[in-house]
């Protein structure tokens, strides 16, 4: 089987990708690209909203309902950064308060499922198969107006997020437009800092001389490393520097995304259009049903 060089940090306890494509007789390699900060006063705010009885319907201080009526989580490291915190600092919770967790994709939903597995275990997951912000903010248009029909207005959304998020969800689901009972309050606490680690282009440059001849596959993530990965491979507008490793010699190197944001930003910043978008933001999305996508030589083009 050719290599496939993953552009992420391998999550922990388990990671989907090392476990699905592991399970296909690939065996993966992983190039973190990014570096996360948690904002610990931020996250320590979280957990004063829960002791104040903020999502508590039976707290004495909240004559009018609960503060906010769940969460939303769209990437793992929130749900780390949430769970990092309550590992710390434990979480003041009524056992019997059932909050909705709305989340995008199946990664971020299992990650989320062991944590309300061990922390929060009268709370319920949905929209882990919506794929997009777009698709879980309709999801929850419907759902969560379903869970409140005598509101108004509704109870906020805590919305736990990076410094660099796309405001798709927010902008849905308090659209003026909508009327007044079927508004979704959302209130967004940044709860994590991403950067690109500085040694990510050596890293990678590394991992792709290692990889011998043939044909290599690279699964891209998320749009930030796009530049460095194509500058290491050649490709793009790098295409014919004589400073890539990726096609010099003849190799094939195909270029796969998770989902269309990422692609999108290969075709919009660099004119560059990746061999595989896949059809949903998971292990199993990029294969479309066919386990020789991967393996094959131009099975993409």
């Amino acid at each position: 089987m050719p290599p496939i060089l993953l552009l992420k940090t391998k999550s922990s306890p388990h990671d989907g990708y090392d476990d699905f494509f592991s399970a296909n007789d690939y065996t993966p390699s992983f190039i973190p690209v990014l570096e996360h900060r948690f904002h610990t006063e931020n996250l320590a705010h979280v957990r004063e909203l829960f002791a104040s009885g903020a999502f508590d319907s039976n707290a004495t201080d909240n004559p009018n309902g609960p503060k906010y009526g769940g969460m939303i989580f769209t990437s793992q490291r929130a749900v780390e950064g949430f769970a990092e915190m309550i590992g710390q600092h434990g979480l003041p919770l009524n056992p019997s308060t059932n909050l909705p967790l709305y989340t995008v994709g199946p990664a971020t939903a299992r990650s989320l499922t062991t944590l309300r597995n061990k922390h929060l275990p009268s709370c319920s997951i949905h929209g882990e198969d919506t794929g997009t912000g777009e698709k879980l903010a309709h999801h929850m248009l419907q759902h969560y107006n379903a869970l409140h029909p005598d509101a108004d207005p509704n109870p906020s959304l805590l919305f736990l997020v990076g410094e660099q998020r796309r405001d798709i969800i927010p902008k849905t689901l308090m659209d003026p437009s909508l009327p007044d009972d079927q508004r979704i309050p959302v209130e967004e606490i940044v709860v994590y800092e991403t950067g690109e680690m500085g040694s990510f282009e050596g890293d990678f440059r590394s991992a792709v001389q290692g990889s011998g001849e043939g044909v290599l596959w690279v699964v891209v993530f998320s749009p930030s490393g796009c530049e460095a990965m194509l500058r290491v491979l050649g490709l793009g507008p790098f295409a014919g520097n004589g400073n890539g490793d990726g096609g010099g010699d003849g190799r094939k190197v195909f270029v796969a995304t998770i989902g269309p944001t990422t692609r999108d930003h290969l075709r919009s910043k660099f004119g560059f259009e990746p061999h595989l978008c896949a059809e949903k933001p998971s292990p199993e999305g990029g294969w479309g049903g066919d386990t020789e996508v991967y393996g094959g030589t131009g099975a993409v083009d």
